[in-house]
This record gives C-alpha cells, sequence and structure tokens, in this order.
C-alpha cells in the first residue's frame, strides 16, 4: 500500500451501524469496507461518460484560471 492519509467521515448513526454490520459479517475492518466502496466509486466515475464531460470541462476552466494567476 502506498503512503496513507487520515480521512474522517461523518456518518448519521444508523449508516455507522449497517457499515459495521457488513464489515463483521465480511470478516474485514470498517476502514476496509469503506475504502472498497471508494475504489468502486473511483471506478465506476472513471468509466460514466457525463463524468467524463465534467471533468474535461473542470480542467479547462482550472487551465484558464491558472494562466491568468501566471500573467
Amino acid at each position: 500500500m502506498s503512503e496513507t492519509k487520515v480521512t474522517t467521515l461523518r456518518l448519521c448513526k444508523e449508516l455507522a451501524a449497517e457499515l459495521a454490520a457488513v464489515a463483521r459479517v465480511e470478516g474485514v475492518t470498517v476502514s476496509e469496507a469503506v475504502r472498497a466502496a471508494l475504489y468502486q466509486y473511483v471506478a465506476n466515475r472513471r468509466g460514466n461518460e457525463n463524468f467524463k464531460k465534467l471533468l474535461q470541462r473542470r480542467l479547462e476552466e482550472d487551465r484558464e484560471l491558472l494562466e491568468r494567476l501566471g500573467e
């Protein structure tokens, strides 16, 4: 595993309890269950055409801003 970063995640009590139960059933830690869900979330976005369009638009906006700041 590469370098890690600690992130705080706020969940409602019901979701936290469900997450803990799922992790127990699967025999993994809550952190492992969250990481797996996040890997899946990111992978789904990478394959989503609408997300790719939004990403391209954001890259163009950021490029324009950075170019203005560099003037």
